[in-house]
């Protein structure tokens, strides 16, 4: 595996926290947003004024849409709705990476690959994980609303095999369009779903929490995030930068913990244990990789979020 310099090595932990902090940011806003209309003002600011500056996206439309939809409106609408509905920012921060796991099943499906014995290994004991927290009984989240965030998680799944084909060169780019993809139809569903009344409402209403909530979530957890993890997966195989996003549900949970009180129990932590140690397995390597291709492993955000 290649030695990554010092000062990359800052960036991509500081691109782990940005994303981990990123799921206790998500939950104030929601206090003061309903939760489509919130991720449609997140994915507006994220892409303009960024779509005039960057240029088109150097890759087809039709991935461009693909991952707008799936990503930007599925996987997105899903974890916000979710953690509207009562999922915990740091439960849902662990629960969310488990993208990695559905990323190589659909691998292994659709695209016919062979899994390696340990990434096999690290599905069997993520999965253990994800069953010690449904049916942690202790968890002040209903168990539809963990659900929705593992529905996320897999389409999050989905959008990797389709970012995977794409093959952005510019990661940021690339987002940036995602991003502007999933504007409207996130609008469409909020007016359908919470509401001309509530929407109008809560933008009347705005103040300087929602403002930087968004703020955070355009800007810093999508622009900056975004960025400079394709820049490191530019500089790096992707075997040797992936492994940092086994930090942002360390980072979620620890933020969620101080921040917002919640509590992390001992089948939690265990269940954390095993799912963050599944998902490191399925990034181990005997050997020196290949160079990958930047977008062959999209981590957090969400790569958020």
């Amino acid at each position: 595996m290649v030695t990554m310099n010092p000062r990359h090595v800052l960036l991509a932990v500081a691109v782990a926290i940005v994303w981990g902090v990123n799921f206790v940011v998500i939950e104030v806003g929601l206090q003061d947003f309903p939760p489509l209309l919130f991720s449609a003002l997140r994915f507006f600011f994220a892409a303009v004024p960024a779509v005039f500056i960057l240029g088109k996206p150097r890759v087809a439309w039709r991935y461009v849409i693909a991952v707008g939809l799936v990503l930007g409106v599925a996987k997105f609408g899903l974890l916000f709705v979710g953690m509207d509905h009562g999922a915990p920012a740091g439960l849902s921060s662990l629960v969310l990476q488990s993208q990695v796991i559905f990323t190589l099943l659909f691998a292994v499906l659709v695209l016919r690959e062979r899994p390696r014995k340990t990434q096999l290994l690290g599905i069997g004991i993520a999965c253990a994980g994800m069953v010690l927290i449904v049916i942690d009984h202790g968890l002040a989240a209903p168990l539809g609303a963990v659900a929705l965030v593992i529905a996320a998680a897999a389409c999050w799944g989905v959008s990797n095999i389709v970012t995977r084909h794409a093959k952005p060169q510019d990661t940021l780019r690339f987002m940036v369009w995602v991003s502007a993809v999933a504007v409207v139809p996130l609008l469409l569903l909020s007016l359908l779903t919470e509401g001309a009344h509530d929407d109008l409402d809560a933008l009347g209403n705005i103040d300087l929490t929602g403002i930087g909530a968004i703020g955070y979530l355009s800007f810093v957890a999508t622009l900056f995030g975004f960025g400079a993890w394709g820049f490191l997966l530019r500089q790096y195989d992707a075997s040797t930068v992936a492994p940092f996003s086994l930090l942002v549900p360390v980072v979620g949970m620890a933020a969620a913990w101080v921040l917002r009180g919640e509590a992390v129990g001992p089948q939690q932590a265990i269940a954390a244990a095993l799912i963050i140690g599944g998902m490191a397995c399925t990034v181990i390597r005997r050997r020196t990789p290949r160079k990958a291709d930047s977008a062959e492993l999209m981590p957090a955000f969400t790569r958020t979020d």
